[in-house]
């Protein structure tokens, strides 16, 4: 890991960090808010199943599949300038989001929110790292920013709560327009700003490599979760890492590429990015499905299940800010480890949860999970971040954030489908004869699609839709219990090397060789010069 021992952060950076927990804050809004606005467009725009999954993670796939061209990008115009341009872009297409007219319309919003969003991410986090030069107040500093993508999905549900009982679903995306605004006021007067000083031409043939691995997968398991194993998705899986292959091949033998590759050599960088991927796919798809049971499940309305979420997310905002604290005594793998063999009680927890009385083994099993993710993000990133030259810190933010949102989306498809396919299966058999085709086939999709249906079937057919989403989503938390269970044992032995923070410890194996911070680039600049003027 790379350790400083320079002169610490004052005001004006500490301040700058508050700036940038805005996006992270915006960013934690959107996943909840949508959540419980479901049931409200659900109404209203009549998406099928798939589309309400395509409207619930085309965002998570697009920031994703752009991510790393945009945190390269800052690293050549500037961090700072792009986070500007995100943010301006993200307000922007939040309002036409409020205002969409059909479900496809959405799920274009949606994507474009997702282009938008993998501007502000990378930027804001190799922001913290060029200006928290000491080791430990970059944790806590990303600790900070880990917390406050935590207060938002805290803040999301109760503040969307109380804007969908006074105004319509596409109220709670104009949440994101003031807080776009305090940004690109506050942001040239706290955060400096920093270009790499050897940054070189952009690779566009990259950029064109890169979509071209990341949608083919994409593609390929949006296509297995509706369909399961077949010739399309086969197919797309295939290209899909053909041109993955070309990409990282062209990248190695560029001096300036979009992803630096030997930074894969440090086992510290590879382990945490693993850690990040695994654990947040569990996350994804719980979050989707324990905010459907809240209120398809249990009846609550979006207010309630939004205070409900309260408390899961308190537990998240506390390990994600207390994490990087316990790891200046305690090595940050066996403090991954701990927090994450507590995620598999929870999910264990959610796998016991009845359709009839389950709201209290919801919220504690949901709140054990949230406990790991806020560690695992905290020090994951952090880990991640810390293991990249700072001229590579764009790049190694924007990995970090690349597979954390993968992730989420990956956690939303495969749990998601899972349980989707219980509850098919599960209702073929309680589906009541004389039903009308359309109307079967609306109830037989989703639960969303039962409770919308439910003035049409029998008295007491949709507590068996209820009981079949709940063995749904049992099903889907047994399968995140093991990973989970696995990735807790991984990450013990595979970060055992890292020491505490703060601290020295031994340089990781295989690992690439770091250039010279002190050394000038071609045109003259020196690299701290760089960052403190702006380029």
């Amino acid at each position: 890991m790379r350790t400083t021992t320079v002169g610490g952060a004052g005001a004006r950076e500490w301040g700058g960090l508050a700036v940038l927990a805005l996006p992270t804050v915006l960013l934690g809004l959107d996943v909840t808010v949508l959540y419980l606005a479901l049931p409200s467009l659900a109404e209203e725009l009549r998406p099928s199943g798939t589309q309400e999954l395509w409207i619930m993670d085309a965002y998570g796939f697009l920031i994703a599949g752009f991510l790393l061209t945009m945190g390269t990008l800052g690293d050549r115009i500037g961090r700072r300038r792009l986070l500007m341009i995100g943010a301006a872009a993200f307000g922007a297409v939040s309002v036409l989001a409020a205002w969409s007219t059909s479900a496809e319309l959405l799920i274009v919003a949606r994507a474009a929110l997702g282009i938008a969003g993998a501007t502000l991410m990378p930027s804001t986090l190799a922001l913290i790292s060029n200006m928290f030069a000491d080791q430990r107040q970059r944790s806590l500093a990303i600790g900070v920013w880990a917390t406050s993508f935590a207060l938002g999905m805290a803040l999301g549900p109760v503040v969307g709560g109380a804007l969908l009982d006074h105004f319509w679903w596409g109220s709670v995306f104009l949440l994101a327009v003031p807080v776009a605004i305090v940004l690109l006021v506050a942001a040239p007067v706290l955060i400096p700003e920093y270009r790499a000083p050897r940054s070189g031409p952009f690779d566009l043939p990259g950029v064109a490599l890169s979509l071209a691995a990341i949608l083919p997968v994409v593609y390929a398991v949006k296509r297995f979760a509706e369909d399961g194993p077949g010739g399309p998705a086969l197919v797309a899986a295939v290209i899909g890492v053909v041109f993955a292959v070309l990409f990282v091949r062209r990248q190695a033998g560029l001096a300036n590429p979009l992803l630096d590759v030997r930074l894969f050599a440090d086992r510290t960088f590879s382990a945490a990015l693993s850690v990040l991927l695994v654990g947040l796919v569990g996350v994804g798809g719980s979050m989707l499905l324990i905010t459907q049971q809240l209120q398809f499940v249990e009846g609550l309305p979006p207010v309630e299940a939004g205070l409900w979420m309260g408390p899961p997310a308190l537990l998240m905002f506390l390990a994600a800010i207390g994490s990087p604290l316990v790891a200046r005594r305690v090595p940050p793998g066996i403090v991954v480890a701990a927090t994450l063999a507590l995620s598999t009680a929870g999910y264990v927890l959610l796998a016991l949860v009845d359709a009839s009385d389950g709201l209290a083994l919801m919220v504690i099993g949901f709140g054990l999970v949230y406990l790991g993710l806020g560690a695992i993000a905290a020090l994951g990133t952090d880990l991640v971040v810390g293991a990249a030259p700072a001229e590579k810190a764009g790049s190694a933010s924007a990995m970090s954030e690349t597979v954390q949102e993968l992730g989420l989306a990956l956690g939303v498809a495969v749990l998601g489908s899972l349980a989707t396919a219980v509850y098919r299966d599960r209702i073929d058999d309680a589906m009541p004869a004389g039903v009308p085709p359309e109307v079967a086939e609306v109830a037989g999709d989703s639960l969303a699609g039962a409770v919308s249906s439910a003035q049409r079937m029998p008295d007491g057919w949709l507590d068996h839709a209820r009981e079949a989403a709940t063995s749904g989503m049992n099903t889907a938390m047994i399968v995140a219990a093991v990973c989970t269970l696995l990735l807790s044992f991984v990450s013990a032995v595979v970060l055992r090397r890292v020491g505490v923070i703060g601290g020295t410890a031994p340089e990781p194996e295989g690992r690439a060789p770091e250039p010279d911070r002190n050394a000038r680039g071609a045109d003259g600049d020196d690299p701290a010069e760089t960052a403190l003027s702006g380029g």
